[in-house]
């Protein structure tokens, strides 16, 4: 097992992945970049205007509110230009942070 983790750990140098006595490079990007809520937004993280019309999905059980799109409806916050109705869990919005609806 010894003899495996060394192996491995001179692939790792010599690959250029682990450099000792180097820090690892950041994984955080500089600048923001737009949120992605994928599947659901709870109605705590909707703006308030939206809060209403709510109910609770019976598949899954998780709360959901609509705001006038209809029976079986959600209403999907991306940003102050991009919201709309989409079907429960079936919302998300891209790296754009524009809503997208997937079938």
């Amino acid at each position: 097992m010894k003899a495996f983790a060394r192996v491995l750990l001179i692939g790792l140098l010599c690959d250029g992945l682990v450099s000792p006595g180097h820090a690892a490079p950041s994984m955080v990007s500089a600048q923001p970049r737009p949120l992605v809520r994928v599947d659901w937004q709870e109605p705590q993280s909707l703006p308030p205007r939206f809060r209403n019309h709510c109910a609770t999905d019976v598949v899954s059980g998780r709360p959901y509110c609509s705001d006038h799109c209809g029976f079986n409806y959600q209403v999907y916050v991306c940003s102050q230009q991009s919201f709309g109705c989409c079907r429960p869990g079936f919302g998300y919005c891209d790296w754009n942070g524009m809503l997208r609806c997937h079938p």
